[in-house]
């Protein structure tokens, strides 16, 4: 997916100069460079709008969108690198996005989506266990999937898959270790529970002494009457 993003450069920088954004419908950002003879790229500071970004993280490729950065009169393409969200009402409250050189590749994490039921836990009892959920991949910029498919209907009791058994991309190189498991199928942990059986006993065995007892104080009273 790729999207348009419009930022206004910011002069001033600050708590106070981020709370009169906010006030004003716009959230702090900083645009950086692609990085050049190992150098850190340096930021611009910036500003958004809040509710477009997180159209943009709430898409089907989330931070891996392809985004058309607007600002300065010029347009560069931008992916998301970090941001911050408010712990309570997860408002945007900030964003850094760093430009892309289109003809070079970038390590990214793209999400495993699982399809089907399994014959394991359909027809086995089985459960699936869902081990792995992102994977990190190498590609062109416009060549990011936007999740790794796969298809887990034939998978049996103990069978598991790795990241190994997926086919081969031509657009993009698995990063993650090939033995990272991603799911298998398992049988459902069994809790013990007390059975009813011993339950019962376990009163019966405890009322045994009181009668032993019982019956051995009138055995002596007996013997005190013959007496």
């Amino acid at each position: 997916m790729e999207a348009t993003l419009e930022a206004v450069k910011r002069d001033g920088r600050g708590k106070n100069e981020a709370r009169r954004l906010r006030v004003s419908g716009r959230v702090p950002a900083v645009v950086y460079g692609a990085r050049k003879e190992g150098q850190a790229p340096e930021g611009v500071p910036v500003s958004v709008d809040p509710k477009e970004v997180l159209r943009i993280l709430h898409s089907d490729s989330g931070a891996n969108t392809l985004i058309s950065l607007k600002f300065d009169g010029g347009e560069s393409r931008v992916m998301v690198k970090e941001y911050q969200l408010d712990p309570v009402s997860h408002q945007l409250l900030h964003a850094d996005f760093y430009q892309l050189a289109m003809d070079k590749a970038i390590v990214v994490t793209v999400p495993i989506v699982l399809h089907g039921e399994p014959k394991g836990v359909k027809l086995q009892g089985g459960v699936l266990d869902f081990v792995t959920r992102t994977i990190e991949v190498l590609s062109l910029p416009t060549d990011i999937p936007e999740h790794i498919d796969v298809d887990v209907t034939e998978m049996v009791l103990h069978q598991s898959i790795r990241l190994r058994d997926l086919p081969e991309n031509p657009k993009w190189k698995y990063v993650s270790e090939l033995e990272t498991m991603l799911v298998h199928v398992v049988m459902p942990k069994v809790e013990e529970v007390a059975t009813p059986a011993a339950d019962a006993a376990a009163p019966a065995a405890g009322t045994a002494e009181p009668e032993v007892a019982k019956k051995g104080k009138t055995d002596k009273d007996e013997d005190e009457k013959k007496k």
